[in-house]
């Protein structure tokens, strides 16, 4: 589908439960949020319903995420349903790794094409303090059973929060090692983020460069979002970047999210969107009904997002784990 500003919007990330195991410093408080009401997540069977829609406007790729998405129960089975629906082509998750190992089989064959594993460090005690949970071992686990699986890529995302210790040259490694993409993303201010600086691609490339030697730059794609990648020598995997704030990308912007509440929302930076569970639970819904409401949300994306300014209308007070990661 093509939105208001002529991008092709082809891309939906979809929340599947706003709960987590880890409480990581940048996305969710210490004690957790009052969890949300099993009524008042999307089925599955509305997930699918939506997803057909998606499909119909020209939507191929959708990302499973959360809060954690391998806490939903069944999720493999959600999986194999998107996989059948018309039109989508590409169904992909990301996950914190902690559930990985056990479920990476059934993710395998329910027909999952990618995983995402979230990971900041392989520094135990550093693991504990961003998470506040001990459980970088299990996550290690869930990196080693995705490897066993080659035709389904592997990609590392790392939010680098400044300090030393957290060694991203570590992280870096592991796509030296194994056929692997590490890609290091850049801390967004929105909800709990707003309260870290963050670290640039500038510096991330300097660290890199005094370990790795000089890069070059990587032509190609090597997945469905905004990420531009690097090659280092002697390196397996690539080495990625996504910088929404000092390398601004909203003119090539292809995605929108749903949130597990069934909230459609067209910028992360903005609260402004459509409740889809609404329509969906309305005994008079048509489907055509839903489909120009899906429509004309993704028709009024806004132009870009405005981190930064002062004066923001209509900002998004969320934190992460509620809009989807």
């Amino acid at each position: 589908m093509i939105d208001g500003y002529g991008r092709t919007i082809d891309y939906i990330r979809i929340s599947v439960t706003d709960r987590c195991n880890l409480r990581c410093v940048y996305c969710m408080p210490e004690q957790g949020i009052p969890p949300v009401s099993h009524q008042e997540i999307l089925r599955f069977d509305e997930i699918c319903r939506l997803a057909g829609i998606f499909g119909e406007l020209g939507i191929r790729k959708i990302k499973l995420t959360g809060g954690e998405p391998l806490v939903r129960k069944n999720l493999p089975v959600l999986v194999k349903l998107l996989k059948e629906t018309p039109g989508i082509e590409k169904v992909t998750l990301t996950t914190n790794g902690v559930l990985l190992a056990e479920q990476m089989r059934a993710l395998a064959d329910a027909g999952i094409d990618g995983i995402n594993l979230s990971l900041d460090t392989l520094d135990p005690d550093i693991f504990a303090a961003i998470t506040r949970r001990r459980e970088l071992e299990r996550v290690k686990e869930g990196f080693l059973a995705a490897l066993h699986y080659p035709g389904i890529p592997l990609k590392i995302n790392c939010v680098p929060m400044g300090p030393e210790e957290q060694k991203i040259e570590e992280l870096a490694e592991l796509a030296r090692k194994y056929p692997v993409h590490v890609r290091f993303i850049e801390m967004m201010p929105v909800g709990l983020g707003k309260e870290f600086r963050g670290v640039s691609e500038a510096e991330i490339l300097e660290q890199l460069r005094r370990r790795f030697g000089r890069e070059e730059t990587f032509r190609g794609r090597l997945g469905n979002g905004p990420a531009h990648y690097y090659a280092f020598s002697g390196f397996q995997g690539k080495i990625g970047f996504i910088s929404a704030m000092t390398h601004k990308f909203c003119g090539e912007c292809n995605r929108v999210r749903l949130t597990s509440r069934g909230f459609l929302k067209t910028c992360l930076q903005y609260e402004t969107g459509t409740d889809l569970r609404e329509l969906l639970r309305s005994p008079e819904i048509r489907q055509e009904d839903l489909r120009k409401a899906v429509e004309e949300t993704i028709r009024n994306k806004p132009a870009e997002h405005r981190f930064g300014a002062e004066t923001v209308e209509h900002r998004e007070e969320k934190i992460m784990s509620q809009i989807g990661g």
